[in-house]
């Protein structure tokens, strides 16, 4: 196994992998890994719970002085595995891959960039653009992680937010060639709200503003339209048009933010639950 070459006449390795419930040939050929090798451990959930959860908590199941993170879709590179251990060796505690380009869809890369320089200026954590998670971490970052408790982490802002300076390391990634992924619409919905509502305020704060403001600007246009009414009575009919308009742009207004609020009130739901991340149904070699 390439991923196993990389560090094997250096260091002692132990390789877990967490199965989403697959409905293939994954458990099978899990379990004939774990058989030939008792390092390969695997996590089997009881149902899909979801890249973000179940491999958070494969991760925190580690426990190495180096954990390094890596999907299994064959769009990482388990060589640039040498060149993470290398800049851990350095120092680095934090140590990411960021995607420079990407082989996928340029429409879907560039809306992305959008996106993350939007989530940039919005956040209060300098967060990494087209950073995936794939990387080293060092123990003590792994500690600070295990001990946050949160039963829906978004792994990749966690990392930002603890605060260690990383060593940056771009790669190109390429297309998908095997499967098809997970990451629909909902699921990059989902992701974009954990990183909103976990990493900026200013919606709710805009929300506030937006508010002032559209009272504001109400109040005058309500008060020329009485001036003017009263000046030109018998030649000026308000009509309902202006009235349906305006009735129907602030209830649109209270909508979105109503929206905003839920969503922020959802993640306090999901933290006050405190749910474990994943259900097991079995392990191997642990």
């Amino acid at each position: 196994m390439e991923v196993v070459k990389s560090f094997e006449d250096k260091y002692s390795y132990e390789i877990i992998i967490a199965d989403n419930n697959s409905t293939d040939r994954s458990p099978q050929i899990l379990r004939e890994l774990a058989t030939k090798d008792k390092n390969v451990k695997v996590i089997f959930n009881t149902r899909n719970f979801g890249a973000n959860r179940s491999g958070y908590n494969a991760l925190i199941q580690a426990q190495g002085d180096a954990v390094i993170a890596m999907a299994a879709d064959l769009q990482t590179h388990p060589f640039m595995i040498k060149d993470f251990v290398k800049m851990w060796e350095e120092g680095y505690k934090i140590v990411m891959a960021v995607k420079s380009h990407s082989e996928e869809s340029p429409i879907i890369y560039n809306l992305r960039t959008v996106y993350y320089k939007i989530l940039a200026r919005l956040s209060d954590v300098k967060l990494v653009s087209h950073f995936t998670g794939f990387g080293l971490y060092d123990k003590q970052v792994m500690d600070i992680l295990r001990n946050l408790d949160d039963p829906y982490p978004y792994f990749r802002g966690l990392i930002s937010d603890i605060g260690f300076e990383p060593a940056i390391i771009e790669f190109v990634q390429p297309a998908r060639k095997y499967g098809k992924s997970k990451s629909n619409f909902l699921n990059l919905y989902k992701m974009a709200m954990l990183e909103i509502t976990g990493y900026t305020k200013l919606p709710l704060r805009l929300a506030t503003f937006i508010g002032f403001i559209t009272a504001v600007i109400s109040f005058l246009i309500g008060m020329f339209y009485l001036v003017y009414k009263l000046v030109f009575w018998n030649s000026f009919s308000v009509g309902v048009a202006p009235l349906a308009i305006g009735l129907f742009f602030f209830a649109s207004i209270q909508l979105i933010f109503l929206w905003i609020i839920g969503e922020y009130i959802s993640m306090i739901y999901i933290q006050v639950l405190k749910r474990p991340l994943v259900y097991e149904k079995e392990r191997l070699n642990f």
